[in-house]
């Protein structure tokens, strides 16, 4: 019996490795950062954001803030009079916890009409879609409680692109099947 409990410990702890290396760290910007000379409709159009991945790091200067906007009426005309949640630590984290549209501009007067924006289209967890920026969600909306959005400031410097997903996809799957063979050659 505490082979077979062995065995079932591994496997839930190979199955929780992949799901923990499935969700990606999008670094707003890629080397630029969180900048007026980002086009952040192109940055964005190649990636996609799923529940669990992390917005981050929005990385800026004090000339520049993070404001989270409730609406795509407040996005389009840049009103960041009613903002969800302002940002202003230069390191900033946000975790994409569920599915819908974000949005985000700086907060600095006459960056956002500038461009200095990003709308994030939210998938879930096990989507293959790649969202694009430009694409309207109806479903699934955030209603622009901050409840959700579960943002924070992070000092860590190791960002990551969703570039690198594949890679540590396949080392989540390489450590539950390694897992598995391990509980099984143990148990017999």
């Amino acid at each position: 019996m505490t082979m077979q409990a062995a065995l079932v410990i591994l496997v839930f702890i190979g199955l929780l490795a992949v799901k923990t290396t499935l969700a990606a760290q999008h670094e707003i910007g890629g080397k630029q950062g969180w900048d007026q000379s980002v086009d952040f409709d192109s940055w964005s159009s190649d990636k996609s954001f799923k529940v669990g991945d992390q917005l981050g790091t929005f990385k800026y200067s004090s000339l520049h803030s993070v404001v989270e906007l409730g609406s795509e009426t407040a996005y389009k005309s840049c009103d960041l009079g009613t903002p969800v949640n302002s940002l202003s630590s230069g390191n900033d984290v946000v975790k994409l916890s569920k599915t819908g549209t974000r949005y985000f501009a700086c907060g600095t007067p006459g960056h956002c009409q500038s461009g200095m924006k990003v709308k994030v289209n939210v998938v879930s967890a096990d989507s293959t879609a790649v969202p694009s920026p430009g694409s309207d969600s109806s479903s699934g909306e955030d209603s622009g409680d901050s409840s959700g959005s579960d943002s924070g400031s992070s000092t860590g410097s190791g960002s990551h692109s969703s570039s690198g997903q594949g890679i540590r996809a396949s080392i989540g799957y390489i450590l539950a099947v390694g897992s598995l063979v391990i509980g099984l050659v143990w148990a017999f």
